[in-house]
């Protein structure tokens, strides 16, 4: 009998928990938001992304050109091959492999500074929007927000990502652009 009093009354503990928390869960107020889809629509996003064309447009330019320039090269080879001497078609062939050579090592100095460039201001409109979120959560009285990427699941109900878009829209304007990294 002493057995199963115990196990009822750890039964009801157990019960009363989680009605307590059952009631405080019904009274918090939750949010989802979806910070990649903030950082691609928000107008601070947009812009951000924009600066960085711009400024490394100029450079993927040259590349496009000194690719082009060693691919004339590599058909002009090719086309008069037949009437060259073997030192011709030698200095030739030297000259595409150090062209090409040179483009390859151009190409990733330009994907390093662009990723370099592209994370410095990706972190700062990632400081930029969490700080809107947070000042959006407050004035709304959201007790938790989360971001969607961890989640599971959630329903349409609590992601409030269109909401603090539409705040971002309205009450922010774009950042100036980005300065360019000196080098």
């Amino acid at each position: 009998m002493k057995r199963f009093s115990i196990v009822a009354l750890a039964a009801t503990a157990a019960l009363a928990a989680g009605s307590v928390q059952a009631q405080a869960s019904t009274d918090m107020k939750v949010g989802i938001v979806n910070f990649n889809r903030l950082m691609q629509e928000s107008p601070q996003g947009k812009a951000t992304m924009e600066a960085l064309k711009v400024e490394f447009a100029p450079k993927q330019q040259d590349l496009v050109k000194l690719n082009a320039a060693l691919k004339a090269k590599a058909d002009a080879l090719e086309k008069n091959r037949a009437t060259m001497t073997a030192d011709q078609v030698t200095k030739a062939e030297k000259e595409l492999r150090d062209g090409q050579r040179d483009l390859s090592q151009k190409n990733t100095d330009y994907n390093e500074d662009a990723n370099t460039r592209q994370n410095e201001e990706m972190s700062k409109l990632e400081a930029v929007l969490v700080k809107e979120v947070q000042a959006y959560a407050q004035a709304q009285k959201f007790d938790l927000v989360m971001v969607s990427q961890g989640i599971v699941y959630s329903a349409n109900n609590i992601d409030i990502t269109p909401a603090v878009l539409a705040v971002l829209k309205v009450s922010s304007a774009p950042p100036a652009a980005p300065a360019p990294a000196g080098k």
